[in-house]
């Protein structure tokens, strides 16, 4: 568990057809620099995509539903950060067991693989779903809901609860064997259909935050019934996900999860940091100060897509070269890669200080909101060159199967650094918490860096 030796053995994989060989076997002979830019253009075309929609969504919300249903959006958004989570682990830890496998040339450990990560993450949504419907009320109560806030809150959660199942098209596990058309498709078309239904159920039909609720959902079925198709029917590809891989397997569900816990325990930090900055100014009673920090969380999210494209599309390369012994191919993708998210967020940083009047214009006509709003984005955007290397890190030790640094790079930043810095600095007052972002991000930055050059890892090798 969590070694970076070759998948155990199995039997004999199928003869693969041109097409298949040539998505699999790109991964180990194109130059690494093309490779890595080509998987990370994919990846980050998808994560783009939806983050124009995190951004449409959140401005047919405040525009057609009012700043309060936005306040609420982003107080339900620790719930579905959890969900996030499950969905990230699994799909973390699948994709490196499903490269690393692939390179080792057993496919049916790859869809094992494949099948226990569909087994765990359903498993997981339909338990959320049921536990989130029964215990609503109190859990908005947790949250901070308050007043009208509450209303919204719970029609939006509601319905976000019921679809949980639908969250996620498992495109990291397509990703996972070089197939990177349809992994993008699986992000834009289902993003593009909630981009049509928001103002259609939000104006047209004057739904209000159910319409972006329902829109979401929606959107994340079209994801969720392309999944299925592709490992459950689809032929032309290196394996086929049957009903026997969706029996539990213990030695793939503990690999699974251990390669991919960091990721799960990274998400529920940030869902705890959203929880805690929430409730900070719920408590400074400054709603100007909530709904800022609900729009700058949007666009920071969106602005830093190009660094989760980056770490996303290093997975598959290194896990896969790793799997046919070439380390050199994998060292080399991450030094190029930790460059690129460095400069993209030096650029990001750049932009936004220059742009942020506009952006928090284009959310509000409130004068004021629109001053604080900027004020907000220009602090936070500050740690935007930092901001990408810890998770670049971290998913760099997943894909090689070292579960141990990247749970310390993941969750270290998280407990040890900004959940400190925001509870300390808070104290001093709002613009103090802002702060904590920007710090947090450096602080984090600098001890994953450290924890890489102390992390013992194998050198060049040559190809079996």
């Amino acid at each position: 568990m969590g070694k970076e030796a070759a998948a155990r053995p199995g039997p004999p994989a199928r003869p693969l057809d041109t097409a298949q060989r040539d998505h699999t076997a790109a991964l180990g002979t194109r130059p690494v620099g093309r490779l890595l830019w080509s998987t990370s253009a994919h990846t980050t075309m998808s994560v783009a995509t939806y983050g124009i929609y995190a951004l449409t969504n959140a401005w047919f919300v405040s525009r057609g539903a009012g700043p309060d249903a936005l306040v609420a959006v982003n107080v339900v958004a620790p719930v579905l950060l959890i969900l996030g989570a499950v969905s990230t682990t699994v799909g973390v830890g699948g994709a490196s067991m499903v490269s690393r496998s692939l390179g080792a040339g057993n496919a049916r450990q790859a869809a094992r693989a494949a099948g226990n990560t569909f087994l765990v993450y359903w498993t997981t949504a339909i338990t959320i779903t049921v536990l989130g419907l029964l215990l609503l009320d109190p859990l908005l109560t947790l949250l901070g809901a308050r007043g009208d806030i509450r209303d919204h809150a719970h029609a939006y959660a509601l319905i976000m609860l019921a679809g949980a199942i639908t969250a996620t098209g498992f495109s990291s596990l397509v990703r996972a064997e070089g197939r990177l058309r349809f992994s993008t498709l699986l992000w834009t078309l289902p993003a593009l259909c909630q981009i049509v239904l928001d103002p259609l159920l939000i104006f047209g039909l004057g739904w209000g935050v159910r319409g972006a609720a329902v829109g979401t959902v929606g959107g994340q079925a079209v994801s969720m019934a392309m999944s299925l198709w592709f490992f459950f029917l689809q032929r032309d590809r290196p394996y086929r996900v049957t009903l026997a891989d969706l029996r539990p397997h213990g030695p793939t569900l503990r690999e699974l999860v251990a390669v991919g816990a960091p990721s799960f325990l990274a998400g529920l930090g940030n869902t705890l940091i959203m929880f805690i900055a929430n409730n900070r100014l719920a408590a400074f009673g400054d709603p100007v100060a909530l709904g800022a920090y609900a729009t700058s969380v949007r666009v920071t999210t969106f602005v830093l897509m190009p660094q989760t494209g980056i770490a996303q599309g290093m997975q598959p390369l290194i896990g896969y070269n790793v799997g046919r012994g070439l380390t050199a191919r994998a060292e080399r993708t991450r030094v190029l890669a930790l460059r690129a998210t460095m400069l993209y967020g030096v650029a990001a940083c750049l932009v936004l200080l220059a742009a942020a009047d506009a952006l928090a214009a284009a959310f509000t006509n409130d004068p004021s909101a629109a001053e604080t709003t900027a004020e907000v984005m220009r602090l936070i955007a500050l740690g935007y060159p930092f901001a990408g290397v810890t998770a670049l890190l971290a998913t760099y030790f997943q894909a090689r199967g070292r579960a141990r640094p990247s749970f310390v790079i993941s969750v270290g930043s998280i407990l040890a650094v900004h959940i400190p810095l925001l509870l300390t600095l808070s104290l001093l007052g709002t613009p103090w918490l802002w702060g904590s972002f920007p710090a947090a991000a450096l602080l984090s930055a600098a001890a994953a860096m450290l924890i890489l050059r102390r992390a013992r890892v194998p050198g060049p090798a040559a190809p079996p």
